[in-house]
């Protein structure tokens, strides 16, 4: 699966003959338009600004998708990113919700410190204050993937679903995630509390104040495919 871009055209008056609808770009033979995203970047502060919330924006973009095709489906997820990080909204929402075609420009990456740890989402690494953690591949994608979630608790079954997708022949249950998780843990050192267990659900990343995140200036992050 793969995105295609609109072009876009501006709305005719009513009494203006019609126009051509807009049309999809980068569409290859055999294929076919099955929906559309449309990223909104606007944060709870800028939402609440204008007297509004996110919640009541999704539910008035749901409505009119309804009014003008009865019968589309409608998904929507918030884009989370840490505190301060910075950038333009909409760059983070592409990037956090896997926009293959999103670059993060005005993001800068935050300094390495002589003591703490800093995960850097654009090298796939983790610096400790004795070097780098040797995690693997998949270690670093389940870590990265609780930190672009960051206070959010992420359910077992999401994350064998979201990082071990298509049913792959290594893919943990519900049970062995765990083990996937202690290793992690065990290699993050005196940090391995940054994810926490939460009973009878999941995982979640709770950042420390020595804790930075550096994030990726060319494109999407490892999990973001």
């Amino acid at each position: 699966m793969s995105l295609a871009s609109l072009e876009s055209a501006s709305v005719p008056p009513a009494l203006s003959p019609a126009l051509p609808a807009p049309r999809l770009r980068a569409v290859p033979d055999g294929t076919e338009a099955r929906g559309f995203v449309l990223y909104v970047g606007v944060s709870e502060a800028t939402a609440a600004a204008a007297g509004t919330d996110l919640r009541t924006i999704v539910e008035a973009l749901r409505r009119l998708t309804t009014d003008l095709a009865p019968g589309a489906e409608t998904y929507a997820a918030v884009a989370l990113a840490p505190a301060g990080s910075g950038g333009r909204d909409v760059d983070v929402v592409r990037l956090a919700l896997q926009d293959p075609t999103a670059r993060q420009r005005e993001i800068p990456p935050a300094e390495d410190k002589g003591d703490g740890v800093v995960i850097d989402l654009s090298r796939k690494r983790v610096v400790l204050e004795d070097g780098t953690a040797p995690l693997t591949y998949k270690e670093f994608e389940l870590l990265q993937y609780l930190v672009l979630r960051e206070g959010r608790t992420i359910a077992r079954g999401e994350l064998i679903e979201s990082l071990w997708p298509d049913a792959e022949d290594d893919a943990p249950n519900e049970r062995t995630i765990d083990v996937h998780v202690r290793r992690l843990r065990s290699k993050l050192g005196a940090y391995q509390d940054i994810v926490r267990t939460v009973r009878g659900t999941g995982y979640r990343f709770d950042r420390h104040a020595d804790v930075v995140i550096r994030h990726s200036h060319r494109g999407p992050s490892p999990d973001l495919v």
